[in-house]
């Protein structure tokens, strides 16, 4: 029976783990920081409380909870270079993990339903998403995260670990920690490939939602109204690929690669998890003019 999960850094690299820390130190820095001050700017500006920001507000979260989960066995690894985690913590950051990251693809289907409302039924746009419905939608959402994602902790609690205690990235992942287990591993095989599924499927909604937001755009009478329109959903649209690509293409090498290198799975897996934290907020300040003048009157 294994007492210990060790976790591993960038292969080939250890001697410099020391100095790609600062790196890393600082997109978390930055990370944490943006998101912070995103929440704060739309809970305290009165003119920001409106559907599109209580939603951004969701992103900002779900970006937070993906940060601070991984941040732990990152810093561990790369700053004082203790790559053990005990099997309980390893499920613990997994369930995070995931959860935070079905949260994030949920939130940003809904994001992309908000702007297919604001541009095809823009007069009615306050009165179909209220604060009531907003609020109720992000409770399914947490609800559909947790209880989504709560079965791989639990599946691979009672899976049995007995001689392979070497985890492939630098944090605690469902479909790597299932590949250690001695015995019979078929559910977690079979529940992963659902979640994965289900995730997905936010982005096939997501994709339908742009259809229909470019069937209406090119309804649009004039050029500039077209250009308007589909201005608002540039930073969406950022949102999607900077967290859906490297997702993807982490699950279609650990699916169908054969020869794959480790050092790329575990720099796309790294991505997954520093890029969309820190380039969100980024993305949304530069692109969002009421957002850029409240921070920086604040400052």
């Amino acid at each position: 029976e294994i007492k210990m999960f060790f976790l591993i850094g960038i292969p080939g690299l250890e001697h410099v783990h020391i100095w790609i820390s600062i790196p890393i130190c600082f997109m978390y820095l930055i990370a944490i920081l943006g998101n912070c001050t995103i929440l704060l700017v739309i809970k305290t500006e009165a003119s920001l409380h409106e559907p599109m920001y209580y939603f951004l507000s969701m992103l900002a979260i779900s970006d937070l909870g993906l940060s601070l989960s991984s941040l732990p066995t990152m810093l561990r690894i790369f700053l004082f270079n203790a790559p053990g985690i005990t099997p309980d913590a390893c499920f613990a950051q997994e369930f995070f993990i995931h959860g935070f990251s079905v949260m994030e693809s949920s939130v940003l289907l809904i994001m992309s339903f908000d702007r297919f409302i604001a541009i095809h039924n823009p007069l009615r746009y306050s009165s179909i998403l209220t604060t009531a419905r907003i609020s109720k939608m992000g409770l399914v959402m947490a609800i559909r995260s947790f209880l989504l994602v709560l079965p791989l902790p639990l599946t691979l609690k009672r899976l049995r670990y007995c001689h392979k205690n070497v985890l492939s990235h630098s944090y605690c992942f469902h479909h790597d920690v299932m590949k250690l287990a001695c015995s019979d591993n078929r559910v977690n095989v079979i529940y992963g490939f659902f979640a994965a599924l289900c995730t997905m499927l936010d982005l096939v909604c997501i994709a339908l939602s742009y259809l229909l937001i470019l069937k209406t755009v090119l309804g649009l009478a004039s050029f500039s109204e077209r250009l308007k329109a589909f201005n608002t959903c540039v930073s969406h649209i950022c949102a999607v690929l900077i967290f859906y690509v490297p997702i993807i293409t982490l699950a279609a090498m650990h699916r169908f690669a054969k020869h794959k290198s480790p050092l790329t799975m575990i720099l796309i897996a790294n991505i997954f998890l520093l890029v969309p934290p820190l380039m969100n907020p980024i993305v949304y300040c530069v692109k969002t003019r009421q957002i850029r003048e409240k921070i920086l009157g604040k400052l």
